[in-house]
Order: C-alpha cells, then sequence, then structure tokens
C-alpha cells in the first residue's frame, strides 16, 4: 500500500484546508450529492465544487455523476482511504464546525429519507402483490446467505441493487460492498435504506450492470437479484459478473423459475416470463462459471398464479480465463 512521496504531499495539502476536511468528515458517514453539501456547509456550489476538484485530483474522494446530480464519497480501502482513516483518528470532531456540521448532515438525510419514502410508497403495491405471488421473502434470504457463505469477503457487488436490500442483508460479511443500478430513484431509497441501518462499508453508484464500472477480478461474491427478468440480453450480465470475479469467486444469482403469467409484462415491466434453467446452463458455461447447484422455492400451494423461485449458485474456475466480450 506504500505511495509515492510526491502523492502524499498532494493529499495532505488537499486535506490541510478547513472546509475541505469538513467535507471529508461528513463523506466519513456515506457518500452526498453536491446539492446536499451545499445545503449542509451553507457555502455557493461553485466554491464546494472547486474543492471538490482538489480532493478528487488528490485521490481523495471519487466523483460519480448520476443523470443531472453528482455524488462524491471516499475511496474504498486504498493507501487514500487509509490515510483517512489515520488523519480522523486524530481530528477531535467534538469541537469547532463538525457538530453543527453533522446536525445538517441529520436533516439532509432526513430529507433523503422523506423523498425515498415517497418513491417506495409508489411502488410498494407492485412489489406487494409479487411477494405474494411466492415463497416467504424472510426464507429465501436465509438460503441467500448459505449459498453465499458466512465469509468474511474482501468486496461483494451486487448488480441491479435496488432498494439495497442484498448490501443491507450481506453487510457483514464484507469489509466492502457496493451495489450498481440505472435508477436514481432507486438509488436514492438504496442510499436511505443503508444509512438507516447505518451501514457505511456498503455504497451504490449509477451504472450499466452489462457495462459496470468494475475492474477485472475484483470481487469474491457477485450477486444478481430479480433483475434478469428485466432485461432483453440477461447473458450480458452474467459475462460481466464473469469478468469482475476474482479467481475461485462465486456468483449468485435469484431470479423467478419459467412460468406463463403473461400480465406480469404489462403490469411490472417483465421483459421474460422467468428464467429457464437450461438458459442459465449455457450462460454460465458461456462465460467461464462452473455452475454448482440449483435451489427451487415452489409457490404456496394454495396460490392460483404462484411463481417459483430459484437460486443458482456458479463458481469461477481458479485459473485466470479471459472472457470473450
Amino acid at each position: 500500500m506504500k505511495q509515492a512521496a510526491s502523492s502524499i504531499v498532494e493529499a495532505l495539502r488537499a486535506a490541510g484546508e478547513p472546509t475541505r476536511l469538513r467535507i471529508l468528515a461528513l463523506l466519513q458517514h456515506g457518500e452526498l450529492s453536491v446539492g446536499e453539501l451545499v445545503t449542509v456547509l451553507g457555502q455557493s456550489q461553485p466554491r464546494l465544487s472547486h474543492h471538490l476538484k482538489a480532493l478528487t485530483s488528490a485521490g481523495l474522494t471519487e466523483r460519480l455523476p448520476e443523470g443531472a446530480w453528482v455524488f462524491y464519497r471516499l475511496p474504498g480501502t486504498d493507501w487514500a482511504r487509509a490515510l483517512l482513516d489515520r488523519l480522523f483518528e486524530l481530528v477531535d470532531e467534538a469541537s469547532g464546525d463538525f457538530p453543527n456540521d453533522r446536525a445538517r448532515l441529520e436533516a439532509v438525510r432526513r430529507t433523503r429519507q422523506s423523498s425515498a419514502d415517497t418513491y417506495f410508497s409508489s411502488i410498494a403495491p407492485d412489489w406487494d402483490r409479487i411477494r405474494a405471488m411466492h415463497y416467504p421473502e424472510e426464507l429465501i434470504e436465509a438460503a441467500i446467505l448459505k449459498a453465499v457463505g458466512t465469509g468474511p469477503f474482501q468486496r461483494i457487488v451486487d448488480l441491479g441493487t435496488g432498494t439495497g436490500r442484498m448490501l443491507t442483508l450481506l453487510s457483514d460479511r464484507a469489509r466492502e460492498a457496493e451495489g450498481l443500478d440505472l435508477s436514481h430513484q432507486m438509488l436514492t431509497l438504496a442510499r436511505s435504506q443503508l444509512s438507516e441501518a447505518g451501514i457505511t462499508q456498503a455504497r451504490v453508484r449509477q451504472g450499466d450492470v452489462t457495462a459496470t464500472p468494475f475492474d477485472t477480478a475484483s470481487a469474491d461474491i457477485v450477486i444478481v437479484h430479480q433483475v434478469l427478468h428485466y432485461l432483453e440480453e440477461p447473458e450480458k450480465v452474467v459475462r460481466e459478473a464473469s469478468r469482475i470475479l476474482k479467481p475461485g469467486g462465486k456468483l449468485i444469482i435469484v431470479d423467478f423459475a419459467s412460468h406463463n403469467h403473461e400480465f406480469m409484462r404489462e403490469a411490472f415491466g417483465h421483459r421474460r416470463l422467468g428464467i429457464r434453467e437450461d438458459a442459465m446452463s449455457y450462460w454460465t458455461s458461456q462465460s467461464g462459471l462452473k455452475l454448482d447447484d440449483v435451489t427451487r422455492f415452489e409457490p404456496p400451494k394454495d396460490l392460483d398464479q404462484g411463481i417459483a423461485v430459484l437460486i443458482w449458485s456458479a463458481r469461477k474456475s481458479e485459473e485466470k480465463k479471459d472472457v470473450a466480450a
């Protein structure tokens, strides 16, 4: 983790300014948009953008565009994060501007939560209707935990994170976890859920699950939960998951089994009526993954329109092999 002295000097110079130190202190509690930082710090957007540019240039923050929004966060686990962790061990955050900043941050979080609650209320009826069609959610989640394993893992990636439920479920098994989703509204909801649960090692960002921003061979576990039935070409997600998995890493896919409930296309936007097992076998094989096993949860017997849920577990070979794009 050792770094060139010039990089350390640049980072210390960037952090050695009162407003920038306040920004870094706030980002310890989770990623924030430029607008949220403006609200907390009471400074103009151009001035804060100048500070954020300096921090990002020095490697102390990461910039994440999200549509018309831009979010900032602290780096993950590299030398810059180690430097910041040590720095804030020495800083007295009970003094100066820090307590007032934290109080205003809580107000910003409440506003974010209110927005997330409003959005979730609008989609909750559809979710409740779908959940009623399959095996109890808590039992499926127990099976997901068993499939993932106890860890601890260095890094878990959740493709199509939605509300961030999988990040919350798996947070105690990973030193670092990251969720990816295209929907800004879903990401707002996920950030609020993670904040409410006090989870700081899990983060989310906007992106395409078929072409992620993650490094090759960077994840121990990749999970794809109830995503593939929304996609025209779900095999691309499987291929991308294989790319970012480390040798020996595991892919967990949770989705509906093949069914004939045609109304779900129009009612819920499903592109596919579940995922066929033979299709999953082919996709994983073509992506350089070995399919270990499949767990099937049949719907309650008293339902006229029930759907089975499948949990697939596939492992990447210990030998490094390039997967064709």
